[in-house]
């Protein structure tokens, strides 16, 4: 069985992307070194986040927005519940969204962000990291339409204004008046097209590979654990998997400590209709009807409670 890549952006796209494409088709993630995001904003970020957590839980409710599906601002701890879950994850959350100039086409679909007074260059710093993101996203989706047998720059339109977020997460201490059942996160597939995530070098985080075992999922510290979302499987007809991946609870000192994490959900522009490459429709296959991005976004948060 092939081992979860770990591969890095400073080689050659020709020479990683199919390495990238094997690990993303057997486990549905990969291991990204060298992915360009400056460690002194991640550090930065880090920082600022902290700060935005540790403010008393009246002032961050204050930047929840009720009815906004939490698709900007912040989502208090036991809100959100994976599909299928009987209880609530144990986290708290920030998002940031594209910022789109006034009367922009996709104004509707994308609320404009909100930013916490309380903390110090916290908008320039998190709309910089927002663009880091976005590049190092780009060069990835490179190797998979590489992989693909796709011009290399296949991504680019598709991608472009599109609904991407970033979401900074608190996972508290885990007191003892845990829910029966309750993680960090439960178990869920992604709904976007690629996540990059900072932060998952702290114990936790498994997938669930093809024979129905959990395995832990641990990149080096400053690298980017990433995974395929439910809407790069669709275009690909399940050959790249949007594997189901959760947080599970730590034991001992770690359980009294606070883990945090920012993953980028990078997603396709709204009106892009996902539709499976031919290249990846065999006869006999009967694959998912078209359906677009914003469509397809609107019937996966209604499953989770966020709309």
């Amino acid at each position: 069985m092939p081992a979860l890549a770990s591969i890095s952006l400073e080689k050659p796209l020709e020479d990683i992307s199919d390495d990238l494409g094997r690990s993303f088709a057997e486990y549905g993630f990969a291991i990204v070194r060298d992915h360009g995001i400056p460690q002194e904003l991640i550090d930065r970020a880090e920082e600022l986040a902290k700060a935005f957590f540790a403010l008393p839980t009246d002032v961050k409710r204050g930047y929840h927005i009720e009815g906004g599906g939490g698709a900007r601002g912040y989502t208090p701890f036991g809100t959100e519940i994976a599909k299928d879950a009987q209880v609530h994850d144990l986290k708290e959350f920030w998002h940031v969204g594209r910022s789109l100039p006034e009367g922009h086409r996709f104004s509707d679909m994308m609320a404009p962000n909100i930013w916490p007074k309380e903390i110090s260059g916290f908008r320039e710093t998190f709309e910089q990291l927002f663009a880091e993101f976005e590049k190092a996203g780009d060069t990835i989706l490179r190797a998979i339409a590489m992989h693909l047998g796709l011009a290399d720059d296949y991504f680019e339109d598709t991608v472009a204004d599109g609904n991407s977020v970033m979401r900074l997460l608190h996972y508290p201490p885990l007191g003892d008046d845990v829910p029966e059942g309750a993680i960090r996160a439960a178990a869920h597939g992604d709904i976007n097209t690629i996540t990059l995530l900072l932060g998952a070098e702290e114990a936790g985080l498994e997938l669930l590979n093809k024979q129905d075992e959990w395995v832990p999922v641990s990149p080096p510290a400053g690298a980017l654990a990433v995974n395929v979302g439910d809407m790069l499987e669709r275009l690909t007809n399940n050959r790249l998997r949007s594997t189901t991946h959760r947080v599970v609870n730590p034991g001992g000192k770690a359980a009294r400590r606070s883990r945090y994490s920012m993953p980028f959900f990078l997603h396709f522009r709204p009106d892009f209709l996902i539709e499976p490459l031919p290249q990846c429709v065999d006869e006999g296959d009967n694959p998912a009807p078209p359906i677009t991005a914003h469509e397809f976004l609107l019937q996966r948060l209604r499953e989770i409670g966020l709309a």
